[in-house]
């Protein structure tokens, strides 16, 4: 499979749960698998776990928590209703009566008031509040439709939770954690103290990867403060055009980006993607312009809900998503300087810089990056080029979540690195040979943080042509 660039997310649900699905997700280029915490419950979740983990031990899981976002519980039956008619909110989960609609907030009825607005399923269904009664919320629809289980509840401008952490999420982070998942997201994140919480329930082995999703105003405008404390931002179209402007979603996705790329975090692009082919078999065509404009924007990855996770056409969708990255990748390349977003006002950047050059000039065809933390590959990363990179590491936890990174595979290695020898260097291209990983062919360039008592990183680089090294260490 030719190599991309921006990696694909796709949801597992209840059209690709079963071991063959799996497989055939990856086959037809999935590089990260996500779970979305609000469906089903924990018991599930393990059980696909143990399973992704079996089948597809490479591949990277994210697991969606919920955060301060309202969904309804689940509906029995799913109320259809016309533009004009009434239904009723409740916050009341133990109420009996069927014809409310359960939601998962329990205070909303004393925080929302008679006139306002109320948006549902990423704002295609639009509601106005007309009485509040007890615990009871009436709102008459404004749009004909029908509210299903587990959707998204939205009331634009108004704060609806001072608390930054529910318990229901330090249940999930502690199961995350439990599980050895490599990411979590987290809703509505709107500052870096929100991280910074998330950060400390997880604890010093900094596993799982924090994945920040913006998602409404507050969150929008303090971007730099969110992506800055993030391990990756995903742009979440759904809820942020809800929340802001629908008609500067494009806009807002481009500055997300474009700020991220400062701080070399990977950002997914999610919702609606190829939202059509959840029930079709071929895509509209602005849904194939836009995959390639998310490419364009300089995406780290474009992520798949619905059309994977209870689609008609999961390995139809995922196939075509690849193919428009490919081609757009291929055209982005022949038509673009090679130079990062951020300036080279630290020694790391400056390295970086001078790595890419170097690339470039003498035609490498991998970069080593042997990294603990994964910080060398996600700066070589944000590098403008084809060239792949290895990221080794001695940090087993941390492995696969270089994936995320464009052009990045991660590779453990399991002997601990030295921090007053280099030693460990010869014995990991001895590895990634007998791996197959780097071969007869490659030109390569090392780069890893010698002696690293000053908090520097990739202070030392190497070139060296495959063959040569082969002939040398007498290799087999």
């Amino acid at each position: 499979m030719k190599l991309r660039s921006t990696k694909i997310v796709a949801t597992i649900g209840p059209s690709t749960e079963s071991r063959s699905s799996m497989q055939k997700l990856k086959k037809n280029g999935m590089d990260l698998a996500r779970l979305n915490g609000s469906h089903n419950d924990l018991k599930w979740h393990s059980k696909i776990i143990k399973r992704l983990k079996k089948e597809l031990p490479d591949i990277p899981i994210l697991f969606d928590i919920p955060g301060k976002k309202i969904r309804t519980l689940k509906l029995n039956p799913e109320p259809k209703f016309k533009k004009g008619d009434t239904i009723v909110l409740t916050t009341n989960e133990k109420d009996k009566n069927e014809e409310k609609i359960k939601i998962n907030n329990n205070n909303l009825h004393k925080q929302i008031k008679k006139g306002q607005r109320v948006l549902a399923d990423d704002g295609t269904l639009k509601f106005r509040v007309i009485k509040i009664n007890g615990r009871d919320i009436y709102l008459k629809a404004q749009v004909s439709g029908q509210l299903k289980s587990f959707k998204g509840i939205n009331v634009p401008n108004v704060n609806l939770s001072k608390k930054l952490i529910t318990k229901k999420d330090i249940i999930m982070i502690r199961f995350a954690k439990k599980h050895k998942i490599d990411f979590i997201g987290l809703s509505f994140v709107e500052s870096k103290k929100h991280v910074q919480l998330i950060k400390k329930i997880i604890g010093k082995q900094n596993s799982p990867k924090i994945v920040s999703k913006i998602e409404n105003k507050t969150g929008f405008k303090n971007m730099t403060e969110v992506i800055s404390s993030s391990d990756v931002i995903m742009i979440d179209r759904g809820d942020l055009s809800v929340e802001t402007q629908l008609e500067s979603i494009a806009l807002k996705q481009k500055e997300i980006i474009k700020n991220a790329k400062k701080f070399a975090v990977p950002v997914i692009v999610a919702t609606e993607l190829l939202h059509s082919m959840i029930t079709q078999s071929f895509p509209t065509k602005a849904e194939v312009s836009d995959i390639g404009n998310a490419v364009l924007d300089g995406a780290s990855a474009v992520m798949l809900s619905g059309e994977t996770a209870i689609g008609k056409f999961p390995y139809n969708s995922i196939n075509l998503m690849r193919n428009i990255i490919l081609k757009t990748e291929n055209y982005f390349s022949k038509n673009k300087k090679t130079k990062s977003d951020y300036d080279s006002k630290t020694i790391p950047m400056a390295t970086s810089e001078a790595i890419n050059l170097i690339s470039k000039n003498v035609g490498i065809t991998k970069i080593i990056a042997i990294t603990r933390s994964g910080y060398a590959a996600k700066n070589l990363s944000n590098n403008e080029n084809n060239i792949p990179i290895v990221a080794v590491t001695d940090d087993q936890l941390a492995v696969k979540s270089f994936n995320i990174l464009p052009r990045v595979k991660g590779v453990y290695f399991a002997k601990t690195f030295s921090k007053i020898k280099l030693d460990h260097m010869a014995h990991i291209l001895k590895f990634l040979w007998q791996k197959k990983i780097i071969t007869i062919k490659d030109n390569i360039l090392i780069t890893t943080v010698a002696f690293p008592s000053s908090g520097n990183r990739m202070n030392l680089i190497q070139t060296h042509y495959v063959k040569d090294l082969k002939k040398t260490f007498k290799w087999k």
